[in-house]
């Protein structure tokens, strides 16, 4: 990996990173996905998947990446991943998507925290210390500063990593992932942004 390349994913997961913590506040960022209606000069519009349709200004520094499939057991111990999962109905952790981190990112935004993929979801950024095979899947056991937690990933769930893209990717229909900071006047700067690449479209 580029150095260029490396530093634009690492900004990326500073950036997830924060937005994971993120309150209500009108001064923090905040995760909107949906679907991209237009994208010109610098306007990204976009069909939130909550119904209504907001503007993102984008800025010089406005990073855009991908995401790239990859296979389950591609999940090896000493991993850094990002799980996004909920209770299953025995109470245990059961994966949304799982986000391999490029080694350059490796303990960003570690632990175990709320998330807003669904009712009661959370995300856990953590070392992947040992994985079993499980009947529906993969258990993993993860280990993050201040606790531990097992996380099945099922076979469908979405395993991806981070790939470059640019802006030429954004265009009408694509799903996409972005961690904006909304202004008081209730425009959107965007800081960050993951796009929909050959099909693969942003889980998290």
């Amino acid at each position: 990996m580029s150095t260029r390349r490396t530093l634009a994913v690492s900004l990326l997961m500073l950036s997830l990173a924060d937005a994971a913590f993120a309150q209500s506040s009108s001064d923090k960022p905040e995760r909107i996905r949906g679907t991209i209606e237009s994208f010109s000069g610098s306007t990204l519009v976009v069909h939130r998947r909550s119904g209504d349709t907001v503007n993102i200004d984008l800025k010089d520094a406005t990073r855009v990446n991908a995401l790239k499939a990859v296979q389950l057991a591609d999940i090896k111990p000493g991993s850094y991943v990002g799980a996004a999962a909920m209770p299953g109905e025995d109470g245990k952790l059961v994966a949304k998507e799982v986000l391999v981190f490029p080694e350059a990112a490796r303990g960003t935004g570690e632990g175990h925290y709320a998330w807003d993929l669904g009712a009661n979801s959370s995300m856990t950024n953590a070392n992947v210390d040992t994985v079993v095979q499980a009947t529906s899947g993969r258990e993993l056991k993860l280990s993050y500063k201040g606790g531990t937690n097992t996380i099945t990933v099922p076979t469908t769930a979405p395993v991806v990593t981070l790939i470059p893209a640019t802006r030429d990717d954004l265009t009408k229909g694509k799903h996409v992932f972005v961690i904006a900071t909304q202004a008081k006047g209730g425009a959107y700067s965007g800081n960050q942004i993951v796009v929909e690449k050959d099909g693969v479209a942003p889980p998290m």
